[in-house]
């Protein structure tokens, strides 16, 4: 078993916080599906959320699928101009039996235009 990271990100609609639980709940469980994963595989998982996104965490998404015994922490990513709004991204920490090349990187609706390059 090793540790891998496992990537994601969701484009919200607007901002607010019913809206953010829901697309970050779907975000991370897209991401636990697509790489076989439950909760006991999360070691630890970093939200971070563009500056214009104020209404709630993003991490509370993950208490409300029940995932309360993993680190969680949220952030706020470089104010950059031109970069997409209502943006929240996942870094995930897992063990897991994938190789690195198996991971499935998670970029759901218009995050996909964030990573062409891996995302799914």
């Amino acid at each position: 078993m090793a540790v891998r990271a496992v990537r994601g990100a969701v484009q919200l609609e607007r901002d607010e916080a019913g809206h953010m639980d829901e697309q970050v709940g779907a975000l991370l469980t897209e991401i636990l599906e697509r790489n076989g994963l439950t909760p006991d595989d999360l070691i630890s998982i970093w939200f971070t959320a563009t500056p214009d996104l104020h209404s709630d965490f993003p991490a509370a998404a993950a208490r409300q699928l029940g995932i309360t015994d993993v680190p969680l922490i949220c952030a706020q990513e470089l104010d950059i101009a031109g970069a997409m709004p209502r943006v929240v991204r996942i870094l995930a920490h897992v063990e897991t039996y994938l190789d690195k090349a198996e991971i499935a990187h998670v970029y759901l609706g218009s995050a996909a235009a964030l990573r062409k390059d891996i995302a799914q």
